[in-house]
């Protein structure tokens, strides 16, 4: 049953107590898009997909309106396939969507799905779709995921055609910097298709599936980094060329002639970028060199990104202005108004004027007009009067020594603007380890309200997070702004003072930034705060992202502990 909503957001991980890359036969992608997951995919897709299928338990059944531990509502059933189930669900308790996977107890994967999605959930990177429950209960076993009502499949982006240079630079750029952190965590995904990659409104692409997918299919890779970086590959591919880069057809894409073997994007479709071209036949060979550089290819998602790292960067094409209508004349304008159309045997019929009045020539006429000429002379004289009273009061004035006059050669100056809040498209927490703290009660810092905010856990020992090194960097919030504004000033409302706090902004041309070294704008200096800090800037800010980073934590009342946190914040423009 294929997938009926693009915005249903999967997780998925590996199984048992070892590395998740060395049980990478415990991942897969998504329990949506099922329809295309048989057929068309690439070659690690194909091992294993059924390996177990046939010994799976049914399906739990279950129908719309049931309820799971008295808070999760089933709402529409999504896909049912080799023994689960993949449903979009309500919280009814936070009110907000969710998606559920289902699967009994005693299926043959319910240990590793398990497993899998509790892995993956310690991993908190915000490029990967969260995984907020895992639980086993009565009989079954059910995993709840993230629900991005708001994002697109890359299916559904490749089905208009293919992208430009710069939206498909993001993609692998973004994608692979992800995988690679998912690696290093001991992570694979094994099922990275184009329904399992989402584009965000903000232009941010989230990974589905991460280790789930491929546990609830029982897929496994005996090189799981291999299987990923030929994964990117295929997706950069097809974003290329909106061809699927395999004799298949596959996620609503044309696969290549058969027998004429992988051939480069640029060869496929004219005006492909060449360094992209090359990119995606690097992760897409596994021996050998490509044909056109000669260059080694990319065996993992590390050495993938360090590749797209070390591409000139692709800035986003120019916007294109449609040219307004020529300016068109009318008759009237053209000197025609009035005049009969030229033409051999056309009639025109000649208007009928009427006679104009007769003049004022009555004795009550002339009594009238001599009327109106007295007031006009009336007016004309009181108008006169008041000219030449204003021009002597403002003589007076300059010769008065007690006035004086402010204009600017006199050295006033016009007083600036006044700087306005400007609208946040959204918040999330800065994770420069990719650890995250309390990530879900970001949006809390921009709603609007004083009562709700962004609140660490507390620390024992040490003001700088508990001193613990994937913490070095801090944290705080990044604010998107939607697009690249003019920031002219920041007002943030703290939970609590004495919290050691600067703003910074990401360059103008910043997509997604994770890091410190994103952050190259220095707004205000890094100080011990009040409950507030507020601060307007001499000069204009060109940045979308703002990021109020907290590095030190003030004590919470307790001996030896510390906490902080953002409760609003406010960008002025």
């Amino acid at each position: 049953m294929a997938e009926r909503s693009t915005a249903a957001v999967d997780v998925a991980d590996n199984s048992g107590d070892e590395p998740l890359t060395a049980k990478a036969d415990e991942a897969t992608t998504d329990g949506t898009t099922e329809a295309q997951d048989t057929e068309g995919a690439s070659p690690q897709d194909a091992d294993g997909e059924r390996s177990s299928s046939e010994a799976a338990a049914a399906a739990p059944d279950l129908h719309s309106g049931h309820k799971l531990a008295r808070r999760y509502r089933l709402e529409e059933c999504v896909t049912r396939l080799d023994g689960f189930s993949s449903w979009r669900a309500v919280d009814e308790k936070l009110r907000r969507a969710v998606g559920v996977h289902l699967l009994p107890a005693d299926h043959p994967r319910a240990r590793s799905v398990l497993a899998a999605a509790r892995s993956s959930a310690l991993l908190g990177d915000p490029r990967f779709v969260q995984v907020l429950d895992a639980v086993e209960e009565d009989d079954l076993v059910y995993v709840v995921h993230e629900w991005l009502p708001d994002a697109t499949e890359l299916t559904a982006l490749l089905a208009a055609g293919p992208m430009d240079a710069h939206d498909a630079y993001q993609l692998v750029s973004q994608v692979s910097q992800a995988m690679a952190a998912a690696h290093r965590e001991g992570l694979a995904h094994l099922r990275l298709t184009p329904g399992a990659v989402l584009r965000s409104s903000t232009g941010q692409y989230r990974i589905r599936g991460l280790a789930v997918n491929a546990a609830l299919r029982g897929i496994t890779a005996d090189g799981p980094q291999r299987a990923d970086t030929e994964a990117i590959g295929a997706l950069l591919y097809a974003a290329l060329t909106q061809r699927w880069p395999y004799e298949i057809d596959a996620y609503g894409l044309t696969g290549l002639p058969k027998g004429v073997g992988l051939i480069a994007p640029d060869q496929v479709r004219a005006g492909v970028h060449r360094g992209l071209s090359e990119l995606a036949m690097r992760a897409l060979v596994n021996d050998g060199a490509t044909a056109s550089r000669q260059e080694q290819p990319c065996t993992t998602p590390d050495e993938l990104a360090k590749a797209v790292a070390a591409m000139p960067r692709i800035r986003p094409p120019e916007p294109t202005f449609t040219a307004p209508p020529e300016y068109q004349r009318t008759t009237y304008q053209q000197g025609s108004y009035g005049r009969p159309p030229a033409g051999p045997g056309v009639s025109v019929t000649q208007p009928v004027l009427s006679t104009p009045p007769a003049p004022l020539q009555s004795r009550t006429g002339k009594a009238l007009k001599w009327a109106v000429s007295a007031l006009l002379i009336a007016a004309l004289g009181l108008g006169s009067w008041q000219l030449a009273e204003t021009l002597l009061d403002r003589g007076k004035e300059k010769d008065d020594p007690g006035t004086t006059q402010t204009d600017p050669e006199n050295g006033d100056k016009p007083s600036p603007a006044t700087a306005k809040p400007l609208r946040l498209s959204g918040a999330t927490e800065f994770m420069p380890s990719g650890s995250g703290i309390k990530q879900q009660d970001a949006p809390n810092a921009v709603d609007g309200k004083s009562d709700t905010a962004w609140i660490t856990p507390r620390y024992d020992g040490y003001p700088n997070f508990g001193n613990l090194a994937p913490r070095r960097d801090g944290s705080g919030i990044v604010v998107d702004l939607g697009s690249v504004q003019n920031v002219r000033g920041i007002k943030v409302q703290l939970y609590r003072s004495g919290q050691k706090t600067e703003v910074l902004a990401a360059a103008e041309d910043a997509s997604a930034p994770s890091s410190l070294s994103d952050f190259p704008q220095r707004l205000t200096k890094l100080t011990k705060a009040g409950n507030s800090l507020e601060e307007t800037f001499a000069k204009p800010v060109r940045t979308r992202y703002v990021l109020i980073h907290v590095t030190e934590l003030p004590p919470d009342g307790s001996a030896g502990s510390f906490r902080g946190g953002i409760s609003e914040i406010s960008v002025l423009g």
